[in-house]
Parts: C-alpha cells; sequence; structure tokens
C-alpha cells in the first residue's frame, strides 16, 4: 500500500511539474509575442502612422462627400390595390438597379441618378387587424389569423408576405445620393401609383357607392326626425288637452332614436372615409432626407485607417513568409 501510495505521489508531482512548464513556456511565448509586436510597431512607426493619417483624411473627406439620405412615406392602398401597389414598387426597384434613367424620367421623377434603391414594407397593426369596428370581416380576419397561429409561430405569421399585405398602412422607403426634394421624387412617384385604369374606374364607382349611401342615410335620418316632431307635436295637444297618455314599452320611438343614431354615426363615418378615397394610394405622411448613418456610413474616417494598416500587415506578414520559404526551398534544392 506504501509503495503505491509514494507511486501516486510521484506520478501528481510529474504531472504538476509538466503543467508548471506549459505555463511557463505559454507566458514566455506571450512575453516574447508582444515583445516583437513593440520592436514591429516601433521599427514601422512612421509608415504606420502616415497609413493611419492617411486613412483617417481619405474617410473623412468621403464621410463629407458620400452622405446618402433616407426618406420615407407612409400611403394606404385603397380600392384592394396592396399587391398593385408592391408590384409597382418592384417594379421601379428593378428599374434603379438597372440604371434605367429613361424610364424613371419618365414618371416625372427628376435627377433619377440620385436614387439608390426603393422598398415596401407593411406597418405592422395587428390589433387594428382584428378589431376594428367590430364588423364581419374583422371577426373572419380573427378566426383565420386564430387558426393559423395553432399550426405555427404567430410573430412569423403577421409578419409574412400573406398575412401583412392585410395591414392599412404601408411604408415606402428610398435611398439617395444626395438630398432630394419632395418635388423631385415624391410627387411624381405618387402620381405614377395614381395611374391606373382600372383602379381609376374602381374609385369612381366606389366614390359614388358612398355618396349614394350618405343621401340614403340623410333621407331617413330626415323621415324619422319628421315622425320624432310629430310625436312631440301630439304629445303637446295631449297635455293640453290634459289627457294622461300611457306609453307601451313596445312601441318603435326607441328603435327609432337607436337608428337614427346608427345612422348619424354611420353617415359621420362615410364622410371620413370619402376624403382618404381621391388618390389609389393615399398619402397619409412622409420624412424626407434622414442621414444615413447605419452600417459604416459616416464612419469611414474611423475605419479606413483601420483597413489601411490591416492591409499593410497581411502584406508585410506575406512578403515575410514568402522570402522565408523562398530560402528554405533554395536550401532544399
Amino acid at each position: 500500500m506504501n509503495t503505491d501510495d509514494n507511486k501516486n505521489l510521484d506520478d501528481q508531482e510529474i504531472n504538476l511539474d509538466i503543467v508548471s512548464k506549459k505555463i511557463s513556456g505559454f507566458l514566455q511565448s506571450m512575453n516574447r509575442n508582444i515583445f516583437l509586436m513593440i520592436q514591429f510597431v516601433l521599427k514601422h512607426i512612421i509608415l504606420l502612422g502616415f497609413l493611419i493619417l492617411v486613412g483617417f483624411g481619405t474617410g473623412l473627406y468621403l464621410d463629407k462627400t458620400q452622405k446618402t439620405y433616407k426618406s420615407s412615406i407612409i400611403v394606404r392602398p385603397n380600392f384592394e390595390s396592396t399587391d398593385y401597389l408592391y408590384s409597382k414598387i418592384e417594379l421601379l426597384n428593378a428599374k434603379i438597379k438597372d440604371n434605367d434613367t429613361l424610364f424613371l424620367k419618365s414618371i416625372g421623377i427628376q435627377n433619377p441618378s440620385k436614387l439608390m434603391n426603393i422598398e415596401i414594407s407593411p406597418i405592422v397593426d395587428i390589433y387594428k387587424f382584428i378589431s376594428g369596428t367590430g364588423n364581419k370581416e374583422n371577426d373572419q380576419n380573427f378566426q383565420i389569423l386564430k387558426l393559423m397561429a395553432e399550426d405555427g409561430d404567430i410573430t412569423k405569421i403577421i409578419s409574412e408576405k400573406t398575412t401583412s399585405k392585410n395591414y392599412a398602412f404601408h411604408k415606402i422607403t428610398y435611398n439617395t445620393k444626395a438630398l432630394a426634394s419632395r418635388k423631385e421624387i415624391i410627387e411624381p412617384l405618387l402620381n405614377y401609383l395614381d395611374k391606373n385604369m382600372y383602379y381609376s374606374n374602381v374609385k369612381k364607382i366606389y366614390v359614388n357607392n358612398i355618396l349614394v349611401k350618405i343621401e340614403a342615410n340623410k333621407s331617413i335620418i330626415s323621415q324619422i326626425d319628421g315622425l320624432l316632431n310629430n310625436f312631440s307635436s301630439q304629445n303637446a295637444t295631449d297635455q293640453r288637452n290634459d289627457r294622461l297618455v300611457y306609453y307601451n314599452e313596445n312601441t318603435q320611438l326607441n328603435d327609432l332614436i337607436n337608428t337614427k343614431n346608427a345612422l348619424v354615426a354611420e353617415t359621420g363615418q362615410l364622410q371620413l372615409e370619402i376624403q382618404s378615397l381621391d388618390r389609389i394610394i393615399k398619402e397619409n405622411s412622409s420624412t424626407i432626407n434622414i442621414r444615413n448613418t447605419k452600417s459604416i456610413n459616416g464612419k469611414l474616417k474611423f475605419v479606413l485607417p483601420f483597413l489601411f494598416v490591416f492591409g499593410y500587415l497581411v502584406f508585410f506578414f506575406f512578403l515575410s513568409f514568402y522570402k522565408k520559404q523562398a530560402v528554405i526551398y533554395s536550401k532544399e534544392k
């Protein structure tokens, strides 16, 4: 037993000694690498400083001259024209990528060379999508969404293309190489989207139907007012004749008042709605010329010095490796 214990102790001492030597060797290697790095920097400090200054100066110049700007328009597609809107934006983006300035000028966009790209995305409003005014269509939306959520991730479902196209509002975003006024891009873009014979005819019919509905509601409200006025006059006459009149709760008086209130509310809603139906793609709001600072935009004065120094280091170590291998190869030969 004592022999085994002594052997285990010796093995542990050997293991500790090996670990200690490895740690010591690692620290010495680290110290050596740090020394070589400092030596390299001191030896090439003038060139490295020059590269940093050139990179900073070049980056500063590019940050001031190569500015990009982001603009966006929030729109509402009317008359179920969402698919039409998305297809038009995809077409415009393709024309921009192809640098088809003739097409862009033909639709009224001034200085199309400023445009870098254009995109569209839905403004996710799931609560409005499933609630709204509580009508039959909204109830159907809720049931469909509920059914779809049982078989998948609700977050993915509400943002996927099929669902998102049913949201009321969408954001058109475009990037430009320079400042661009509303007159240069937004107005021609909206006019271009508004030129469609099919949806123009649908708009006329739809607006006309709303106007007819408003006039019909006003006529019914006027008739209800007439009935209520007759009732008030009759009630006043009965009171003058000192007659005690009892009214049955089953009379249609309350129904008339409730009907009138509903028609007044509906008419007001229709009058508000018709204000947003003057265009196929109705603009809600817009923001233009927001400086794009994402990614490396506006940060080149910090990025380029790093890239220049890194590039030099890669070149230096590649050249050093090549020279060493060339010497070894020549000796072997």
